[in-house]
């Protein structure tokens, strides 16, 4: 580590040796990953929605507590089947020069809704059964069955009705309502988008590499950075007089998921083994630099309306690990071996070979197995493994427990990737998805956490803290608990 660490001091002493390059332009920000697609109604990935937000107006947000908010729109529910909405006065311009109205909310949901399209948004919007304009400023939603939380649902950026018509590609050339304005996208490594207000130009530079992200923020050949550091390039920034560093607190889920299909890891024993085992304090101190907080569910245990502060957790307890094991039947001449994938991202496999030496001092043998991320994810969505971990990114909506853990939602039909079936998580699922109000709801939703970790489909690990550097002339920018780029839209760059 240590020898690591010299090697990135001493590349960054020689970078910033060299001559001072010259101001960009553009407020530039260095990313992990480009965004996949800049159409609302495919994107999925964190990077791609996340700079939608940037992009287009929705008729929905939400709150610090992960309730809905208007954003677009204020409704009123007119029936427990029934809700109108009418759209707010300002905002509701496209950028090119078109007025969105309540046809534009229909043609953008009924095109989600049509099989034909595959959008991956329809799942959760299949319980509408009709969309009707009463007016330019007025939209009605009637659903199959009741839902509470669908308000919540209605997050998707409008986009123009007559440019669907058209066959435009949003995915590539996004036309929304919001302070962000598509300039170009000359390569999949570099977008540049202008903010409408005063004009100001921004470029998203994909750097795959961290410590080439880094490098490049202490050079001055990009602006600001966030996320995707290990906590030595962190601890490095912190040092450099010209980068400010910043922390928060954040929702992403970290766990550790089971094939419940496979005959060792089906074994409730074995994963209560397993989440004994695991040493989560050790791993958030010496690997992730303290950035982090454990987890018990995907919810936020304090802040989400439907949390459940009073969750219990798998403290670390080794010795009752080995028990659990020896009950199982293994021992040290017949000992468990087992498979744990993961990416080729150098801090995931940090991670993981922590968790293979904590997995080690209570007699299980873990074969660790590192893909690049399109074969790993593949392999995850196929079930094609016995363990893996993976993180949830911008949670907020209960039913990413449908999504997860509901039967009905085995890979290609939703993310139980692990397969499990169990008819009295199904039912909870379900009661709680028909409950008359937020707060009956609510309560349904702990009764479902603490079911989960009875049942243990996954180990909750931790929810990671956002970390964003920028150079020191940089201000305005704000980090969310959910990592999204807002900040963006007050950010200021002086020379």
């Amino acid at each position: 580590m240590k020898n690591y660490f010299a090697l990135i001091l001493l590349a960054t002493l020689l970078l910033s040796g060299c001559g001072k390059p010259q101001q960009p332009q553009s407020i530039r920000f260095a990313l992990s990953t480009a965004p996949v697609s800049l159409d609302p109604r495919f994107a999925t990935d964190a990077t791609s929605a996340r700079i939608n937000r940037l992009l287009y107006r929705a008729l929905v947000d939400f709150d610090e507590n992960l309730r809905p908010i208007p954003d677009l729109a204020t409704w009123e529910q007119k029936s427990p089947t029934h809700y109108r909405f009418h759209l707010n006065d300002s905002g509701r311009q496209f950028h090119n020069k078109m007025p969105l109205t309540a046809h534009d909310v229909k043609a953008t949901y009924e095109f989600i809704l049509e099989a034909k399209h595959a959008s991956p948004h329809r799942g959760s919007l299949k319980s509408i059964k009709q969309i009707s304009v009463i007016n330019a400023d007025t939209i009605d939603f009637k659903l199959e069955q009741p839902d509470t939380l669908f308000p919540g649902r209605l997050v998707v950026g409008i986009v123009p009705a007559a440019l669907i018509d058209s066959q435009h590609p949003f995915n590539k050339q996004p036309v929304g309502s919001d302070e962000f304005e598509w300039v170009k996208w000359p390569s999949a490594e570099h977008l540049y988008l202008k903010r409408r207000s005063d004009g100001q130009q921004f470029e998203f530079l994909e750097v795959k590499d961290p410590t080439v992200r880094v490098m490049k923020l202490i050079k001055g050949e990009v602006d600001l950075l966030q996320n995707d550091l290990s906590p030595e390039l962190v601890e490095l920034l912190t040092k450099r007089p010209k980068i400010k560093v910043t922390k928060t607190q954040g929702t992403n889920f970290t766990y550790l998921g089971f094939n419940l299909q496979e005959p060792i890891t089906k074994q409730f024993i074995v994963r209560e083994a397993i989440a004994y085992a695991l040493n989560r304090e050790e791993i958030i101190q010496h690997v992730l630099g303290n950035a982090a907080r454990p987890a018990s569910s995907f919810l936020l245990p304090n802040t989400h309306w439907a949390g459940h502060p009073g969750l219990p957790s798998y403290t670390y307890n080794p010795d009752k690990a080995r028990a659990l094991l020896a009950q199982a039947g293994f021992s040290d001449e017949n000992p468990l071996n087992i498979s744990y994938k993961t990416s080729n991202n150098p801090f995931r496999i940090r991670v993981a070979t922590v968790i293979q030496q904590q997995l080690s001092d209570i007699g299980i043998n873990m074969d660790l197995r590192t893909y690049d991320w399109g074969t790993f994810y593949g392999d995850i969505k196929a079930g094609r493994f016995q363990m893996y971990s993976l993180s949830w990114v911008g949670i907020k909506m209960p039913d990413i427990f449908r999504y997860v853990f509901h039967s009905s939602a085995i890979p290609p039909n939703g993310a139980n990737r692990g397969r499990l079936n169990d008819p009295e998580i199904d039912a909870l699922i379900e009661k709680a998805e028909q409950a008359p109000t937020l707060e009956a709801g609510a309560k349904l939703y702990r009764e479902l956490q603490v079911m989960l970790l009875k049942t243990l489909p996954y180990v909750p690990l931790w929810y990671e803290d956002h970390v964003l550097a920028t150079r020191k002339n940089i201000s305005g920018y704000r980090l969310v608990a959910d990592g999204n780029y807002d900040g963006l839209k007050s950010i200021n760059r002086y020379q």
